[in-house]
């Protein structure tokens, strides 16, 4: 599962990082403020993951 939760983090910050770009291409604020939101709720989850590989060992 753990895996999985990685793969979804990564998956999110990628999916924000393309949007941001795009928004900020297009000059759309809006798109361009979804996408960092994206990307921070992926940087979320990514530290949720290591604190709990951390708490594994």
């Amino acid at each position: 599962m753990s895996g999985e939760q990685k793969n979804k983090a990564k998956a999110e910050q990628a999916k924000g990082k393309i949007k941001e770009v795009a928004g900020r291409t297009v000059g759309n604020e809006r798109m361009e403020a979804e996408g960092r939101g994206e990307q921070m709720k992926g940087d979320a989850r990514q530290a949720k993951e290591k604190m709990k590989d951390v708490f594994k060992h």
